[in-house]
């Protein structure tokens, strides 16, 4: 009788709950919404959406969400540009998932303004900090666009929504969670570099930004059960090599050798904290940081009362405080 036995993946690391790497290099996503694909015209929030490639090496896509009365308005009027960073712990969801795809329909829908969701390259398969370059060239990208309408008349090689709706001088970039922490890390950058076509970042918001230090403040574990929290562990399993670990400047802004946060690439900056989320000490101690840092924009931080971490993206229904944070968010965007 032939033997039925089946083999069985050896596991090799878990950073649980959120992924299990195996043996063979396969990693298992145990987190994260299901992917949706695009939709020409969504009937809930009048925005369409497409799905773009920006770079072939590395593979860097998009998707681009339109208020769908653009279309057709004739003149057709300009739009704010925001280029947003997902959350996923460096390590899962996606531009293409079912939370960021209704995040953006419903903050496109309210703002009215063109947004580009940044497909970045995921750790452990792609190990930081290549997120944070991948982040970067896509702003390049973005920005590059601008030269090109300005300067030359074939559009062939150019996305025609930015071409066609695009106000460079509205240029914003957004993030939650991990993506928060892109969005710092990319502001810092263009502190120092120059983007494509002289474009200049008017605005930078992050949504419970993900930020650690080696020295607990508020609400954070102590001691041993620090080093066990999720949040610390992330950093640790995903960039075990970051100098100076987790005060390594990429994720502590203030840690050793970290470029003074003066040097913030953008004259405007919104902090969004929610009371009930274990990152919340966090994204108050750096909108602190920022303020107390010489730094010559405006920051705010705005705060819900009673919510977790990432509740206007994570939750289906739109209550009363997604609304509120929806409708903040879109005010920043102007």
């Amino acid at each position: 009788m032939a033997s039925t036995s089946t083999t069985k993946k050896e596991i090799a690391s878990e950073l649980l709950p959120l992924i299990r790497v195996y043996k063979d290099g396969t990693v298992e996503r145990l987190w994260g919404s299901p992917y949706v694909p695009p939709c020409p015209h969504d009937p809930q929030t009048n925005v369409s959406s497409k799905d773009i490639n920006i770079s072939h090496n590395p593979t860097i896509s998009a998707r681009l969400f339109l208020p769908q009365n653009q279309i057709y308005q004739k003149p057709q009027h300009l739009l704010p540009i925001l280029v947003y960073f997902h959350g996923g712990g460096f390590c899962f969801e996606s531009a293409f998932s079912s939370d960021h795809h209704r995040l953006l329909n419903r903050l496109v829908s309210q703002a009215q303004v063109l947004a580009v969701s940044v497909e970045y390259r995921l750790a452990p398969e792609n190990p930081l900090p290549n997120c944070y370059q991948d982040c970067w060239d896509a702003l390049q990208w973005v920005s590059s666009h601008r030269t090109h309408k300005e300067l030359d008349a074939d559009n062939t090689n150019k996305e025609p929504w930015l071409v066609n709706y695009g106000n460079f001088d509205k240029l914003y970039i957004g993030g939650d969670s991990a993506g928060g922490n892109i969005v710092h890390n990319v502001a810092m950058k263009a502190g120092v570099e120059r983007l494509c076509g002289d474009v200049k970042i008017l605005g930078a918001f992050m949504s419970h930004p993900y930020f650690l230090g080696s020295k607990p403040i508020g609400s954070e574990p102590k001691g041993e059960d620090f080093e066990k929290w999720l949040p610390c562990k992330v950093w640790k399993f995903l960039y075990p090599s970051a100098p100076g670990g987790i005060n390594n400047p990429m994720v502590n802004p203030v840690g050793p050798g970290a470029p003074s946060l003066a040097g913030l690439g953008c004259p405007r900056m919104l902090v969004c904290v929610s009371s009930k989320d274990e990152l919340s000490d966090r994204g108050v101690w750096y909108y602190e940081l920022v303020k107390e840092s010489g730094w010559r924009g405006e920051v705010e931080v705005f705060e819900v009362e009673g919510e977790e971490h990432a509740f206007h993206i994570l939750g289906e229904a739109e209550t009363e405080n997604v609304k509120i944070m929806i409708k903040r968010l879109a005010s920043f965007l102007v």
